[in-house]
């Protein structure tokens, strides 16, 4: 994990980030949610978290995952996990299972996705010789939108210096480049995260996201999370965000105590636990 650069002001934060027990509504039918270190630990899903997945799932909690990992892998998730769908490749796609059938949408058509792939693979191998102890992502191979670096899930973590160089070769080729806790992903286009789950709700849930913001939330723990915190009213973070705060000036409204998978388990109990006192008063 690259660390903290001495030299830099930290931006003022918009609000004071508070512990998750402060939470107390309002009751949210959907979690949007990132999955590295939110929902896993040193890069593993494990039972309580994926737990935590199914009891939302079972008390009319809906979740859609949103990531930065590739195509490949969103089609396992929306098979087989207990999810509504899945936002990835940082906003260029979503895949959702519904009715025995997989839904596929991306947000540019394939001769444009080929084109972009070509550019892509260039700058790939610039990056590998100026920024030589980084490498492709393992998960490449089954990439259709975005190029990942790894700077720390499969190499040895790279100094922040040189995340910000392999993000400032991505930029000067005008492409966009964000950071995750593992990965520098960079693409061609002009899409993100929000702008998929927005897309999501219109065309899946029939909603416009805007209007019905209290029924969803969002969880994170990465400065590529910080326009979902910005916009989402209802915004969570597992511990380990506090890594991060620095480069933030939109922070989670609620932090959890714990890191990662651990984490996420806390901001699925607070969120079942304000949904079933809801329910009550309804009842």
């Amino acid at each position: 994990m690259p660390t903290r650069s001495p030299n830099k002001k930290a931006p003022q934060p918009t609000h004071q980030m508070q512990l998750l027990k402060k939470f107390k509504g309002p009751a949210v039918e959907y979690l949007f949610t990132d999955i590295d270190d939110t929902l896993t630990d040193q890069g593993q899903l494990h039972a309580d978290a994926y737990q935590a997945l199914w009891n939302l799932h079972d008390q009319g909690i809906a979740v859609i995952p949103v990531t930065g990992r590739p195509a490949g892998w969103c089609e396992m998730i929306a098979r087989f996990w207990p999810v509504a769908g899945i936002v990835g490749e940082n906003g260029a796609l979503y895949f959702r299972y519904h009715q025995k059938k997989m839904l596929r949408y991306f947000v540019m058509d394939e001769a444009t996705r080929t084109a972009n792939r070509k550019k892509l693979d260039l700058l790939g191998r610039e990056i590998l010789k100026k920024v030589p102890r980084s490498a492709i992502a393992s998960d490449q191979f089954c990439r259709l939108m975005d190029l990942a670096i790894d700077f720390c899930e499969d190499v040895p973590p790279l100094k922040e210096r040189d995340v910000e160089k392999i993000v400032s070769i991505f930029e000067n080729s005008g492409a966009t480049a964000k950071v995750s806790s593992i990965h520098v992903n960079g693409w061609f286009g002009d899409y993100d995260k929000l702008s998929m789950c927005k897309t999501f709700v219109k065309r899946e849930l029939k909603m416009n996201l805007d209007r019905h913001q209290g029924r969803f939330a969002f969880s994170g723990d990465s400065p590529n999370d910080e326009p979902m915190f910005a916009y989402f009213q209802n915004s969570f973070a597992v511990a380990n965000i506090k890594n991060f705060t620095h480069k933030l000036k939109h922070q989670p409204r609620f932090v959890a105590h714990s890191e990662g998978g651990k984490g996420f388990v806390e901001i699925a109990a607070a969120l079942l636990k304000t949904r079933a006192a809801a329910d009550k008063v309804k009842g």
